[in-house]
């Protein structure tokens, strides 16, 4: 049997293995069915983004607490990606895990990461224009949250968004890592919960998440009726400093993601000399 109720979730070691197999998998998939599934991923992170926005809006004196139920709130972007299924390429940084076990090839890898993180992007950028010209939701204090919120990261040094984009995904990671460990929805809601949260709270940047919240701020800014935060942020909220935040938060993703996660999982768990010897005997 499944060893029980105790034992439904995978062990560290089965969990590496498992990266391994669910990155063959995404290569394998249509080019389609990989565009498809990353325009749904840059929409569920997008509607969690505004989520966090709109909980993010009003005065609220505590700041900690404040930052901790956005990042609560922000989660539910992972476990819809997670869950339902959908393709992001942060999560898609762990790709390199079956990369190392020769699974898939390093172009394999890259080409599954350009479509991703294309349609991440696109969708993304429909989501904005939907909620900001479609819904007519951003007004008022929401439409001084999320200009705010856009110029806070277009403000960001390249060391600093390269550092809060290596911590966001190191994080994000971490919970993809923990909602492939349970076999059970409760688990898999649970194991993402607590990183993901703690990666907002705690202010690091995520790249797809910055494909929503940049544009978002930067139309509302542009919206009429809008003129006082135009002219409140017009020379930070720009194209240039939009375009050099993602550049920087992606590369930190990467790192925090791909290198700190996926490479040392799989290096820690490569069997060694002394490991194979005991099969053999």
């Amino acid at each position: 049997g499944d060893g029980g109720i105790l034992n439904r979730y995978l062990k560290p070691l089965e969990i590496k293995n498992a990266l391994s197999d669910i990155g063959l998998v995404k290569s394998g998939r249509s080019f389609v069915q990989t565009a498809l599934l990353s325009l749904l991923a840059g929409v569920f992170i997008s509607f969690a983004s505004h989520l966090a926005a709109v909980v993010l809006t009003g005065e609220v004196p505590w700041y900690g607490i404040k930052k901790l139920i956005s990042g609560a709130v922000f989660a539910t972007g992972l476990i819809l990606v997670m869950i339902p299924g959908a393709e992001l390429f942060t999560g898609n940084n762990l790709m390199i895990v079956s990369v190392l076990d020769k699974k898939i090839k390093y172009s394999d890898m890259l080409g599954n990461w350009a479509v991703v993180y294309a349609g991440n992007f696109l969708g993304a950028l429909f989501t904005v224009l939907m909620i900001v010209y479609g819904t007519g939701l951003v007004t008022g204090q929401l439409a001084e949250t999320a200009v705010k919120i856009a110029a806070a990261k277009a403000g960001l040094t390249a060391s600093e968004a390269f550092f809060r984009g290596i911590g966001a995904n190191w994080l994000v990671c971490l919970a993809v890592m923990m909602a492939i460990s349970s076999g059970d929805i409760t688990g898999k809601i649970l194991g993402m919960f607590f990183p993901v949260a703690a990666f907002v709270a705690m202010g690091f940047e995520h790249s797809i998440a910055n494909m929503y919240f940049l544009p978002a701020g930067y139309f509302v800014m542009h919206l009429p009726g809008n003129s006082a935060l135009l002219s409140d942020y017009i020379n930070i909220l720009t194209v240039n400093n939009m375009l050099g935040n993602i550049f920087w938060v992606t590369l930190g993703n990467i790192i925090g993601g791909g290198l700190f996660v996926g490479t040392i999982y799989w290096y820690i768990h490569k069997p060694s000399k002394k490991m194979l010897n005991i099969k053999e005997d």
